[in-house]
């Protein structure tokens, strides 16, 4: 590595002397140009004593223009990548030349026409920026005459967005070499810039050119460089995108822009996030810092897809340490991996363990006495459930249970329980089991110190098990992809943004409290599942079929978030609200889950029926159209 990066720096010095010797030479036929131009252009009518004072300086001269140019960095550019930053380097380079060329004349009493200096330093600095810019013009003229010499040889690009960031995107796919590529349009809805050209690039109109500029420039990539454009606008685009058959990408972020790092590397493929229409959900940063900063925070189900994002976004909140509790060793081991390699310095504990052993779930407790608990471990999976009731309320309802009494019975101060939308008028066994852990908490801050909650949401996309990653491997094993139902809906928001509401919740945390997460208007998945086949370059019913399987046991059409006897109560985060605890006996129901814990032990086959009686919203015999 070492030898390679000493190779690499002996070339750079073996060009910049290349380049340091053509300055040389054009500096020398600069001033001697300036000087015949003087005599207009005869050697013979060329006074003697100037030539012989041409002779005695133009070798120190260029030894201090080499000197200065060095200074001002015009040897560090890559040829193939100069642009404005050079040109003004160069300017202020000769700049500078001018004012030593001046004081030089004077302390020196060189005698030289005046013409000589305006005229040498100007052709002087035009050599300079040809041979700077040359080299660029040059590999433009030849890629150019080789498109046009191999048109199909290319892929066509049209950009959305006639901003800085397309302007950085049009630079790098006419510098690299490495891109068989060519932005033959641009798209941008300011009128202002119809017509008129990007970095040579025409704009050629707004969004409703996009189907008639495809077709015409025969585009075959659609990259869309707005980064600043809110999410609605951006989903706007991209559902006509959609509709032309074309790849398309996009460019991450605005901070990319700022910091300067867009590239064609960068760009990734468009999500179906992209396609929500709704910016991103903001939490206050502060507050989850002093909420989580300074403390022990444990989270069971640490390495699954809402417990492994809830140890990231807890891992950057500087806690005095975090345990990392999971079943399977796989996810933890991941996610161990991933944070000890982010924050080195981080205080992390992993361990192997499930919420339904008593003994072990009381030594880790004991032993590293957590301040917060973030309840993540669960059976989430609606059809499989339906399969093992007795699963689903052995490890949600009972892991959750043993872990609250042991929460209580060592100090915790907050417990907070990770629930579901499925939980508010279940028709599965999973959501009804989710249900009965929201009871347990309740139940369980009537009979603590400890302050126990529960924060409900929606579907997350790209969680373990969801349908977004499902829909993708479809598509990528030529279809067909799946849907239940039409006009089945489901509320959704992205890993970190639901996990960053979580931890704000916990902040906002009394005890008692179901809070509720605003997730945004629904979407239909069988639209999610045409626009994702489209923004993968295929045509839903075409190229990839779309089946419609009918609703899995348990699934509903729609999902609620709240129950209407719950209530609502806003919290100074809009986008979270507390629903009031449903009245409950809780000596009945310790009673009722005791028969839970003898039912599940011997294989109940009625546990549903068992569930239902506890929970008067569950209703799993009835049909759902």
């Amino acid at each position: 590595m070492i030898n390679k990066r000493k190779g690499f720096d002996l070339a750079l010095r073996k060009k910049a002397l290349i380049i340091a010797a053509v300055d040389v030479f054009s500096i020398c036929v600069a001033f001697f140009a300036a000087l015949w131009l003087r005599f207009d252009f005869q050697f013979n009518a060329i006074e003697p004593q100037y030539l012989q004072t041409y002779c005695r300086v133009i070798l120190p001269w260029c030894a201090i223009c080499i000197g200065v140019f060095s200074l001002l960095g015009l040897y560090s550019s890559i040829w193939s990548f100069v642009s404005t930053d050079e040109l003004m380097r160069v300017l202020e380079s000769y700049l500078v030349l001018s004012i030593v060329a001046y004081v030089l004349a004077l302390l020196l009493k060189i005698q030289m026409p005046k013409s000589f200096y305006v005229m040498g330093l100007t052709v002087s600095g035009l050599f300079t920026l040809a041979i700077r810019f040359g080299w660029r013009m040059l590999r433009y003229v030849r890629q150019h005459l080789a498109g046009l010499s191999h048109p199909n040889y290319q892929e066509n690009v049209l950009i959305i967005g006639a901003g800085e960031a397309g302007k950085a995107l049009i630079t790098e796919f006419t510098n690299s070499s490495y891109i068989k590529s060519r932005v033959c349009c641009l798209i941008d809805d300011n009128p202002v810039k119809w017509g008129k050209r990007l970095s040579g690039v025409p704009i050629v109109g707004g969004r409703e050119e996009i189907a008639a500029a495809v077709e015409k420039y025969s585009i075959h990539r659609i990259i869309y460089a707005i980064p600043s454009g809110s999410a609605q606008t951006r989903k706007e685009f991209l559902d006509i995108c959609s509709t032309t058959g074309c790849q398309v990408q996009v460019v991450p972020g605005i901070y990319q822009l700022v910091n300067g790092d867009i590239s064609v590397s960068g760009l990734r493929k468009v999500d179906v996030q992209d396609l929500l229409g709704r910016d991103p959900i903001k939490v206050n940063l502060d507050e989850i810092l002093n909420f989580i900063s300074g403390k022990v925070v444990m989270v069971t189900g640490g390495g699954g897809s809402i417990g492994s994002e809830l140890c990231r976004q807890i891992a950057k909140s500087n806690p005095k340490q975090l345990i990392i509790f999971d079943i399977y060793e796989n996810n933890a081991y991941d996610i161990q991996m991933e944070l000890q390699r982010r924050y080195p310095d981080l205080n992390l504990v992993t361990l192997i363990g499930s919420v339904r052993n008593t003994a072990r779930v009381n030594y880790v407790l004991d032993t590293y006495r957590p301040e917060l608990v973030f309840h993540a471990a669960a059976h989430k999976h609606v059809p499989l459930m339906e399969d093992s009731p007795n699963e689903a309320i052995k490890n949600n309802v009972f892991g959750t249970y043993k872990m609250a009494k042991a929460a209580a019975a060592h100090g915790v101060k907050r417990f907070v329980l990770i629930s579901t939308d499925k939980a508010v008028n279940p028709t599965n066994i999973m959501g009804a089991s989710k249900r009965l852990c929201e009871m347990v908490v309740q139940m369980m801050n009537r009979e603590s110190e400890t302050e126990f909650v529960a924060v409900r949401f929606g579907n997350v996309l790209g969680s373990n098990g969801s349908v977004i990653p499902l829909f993708k491997k479809q598509i990528e094993a030529g279809g067909p992809v799946t849907v239940t139902d039409p006009r089945i809906i489901r509320y959704f928001m992205t890993i970190p943004e639901a996990v960053s509401l979580v931890l704000q919740a916990g902040y906002y945390a009394k005890g008692g409290e179901i809070f509720v997460l605003d997730m945004g208007e629904p979407v239909k998945i069988d639209d999610m599942a045409r626009n994702l086949i489209r923004l993968s370059g295929y045509e839903p019913d075409v190229d990839i079929a779309i089946e419609y399987t009918g609703l899995r046991p348990g699934e509903k059409l729609y999902e609620e978030l709240l129950m209407k006897e719950e209530g609502l109560q806003e919290t100074a985060n809009k986008l979270i609200h507390i629903g009031k605890p449903i009245e409950m006996d809780d000596a009945l129901f310790k009673e009722q889950l005791a028969r839970l814990d003898a039912a599940y032990r011997v294989e109940a086959t009625d546990m549903k029926e068992l569930v239902a009686e506890i929970v008067p919203t569950y209703h799993p015999q009835i049909a759902v159209k």
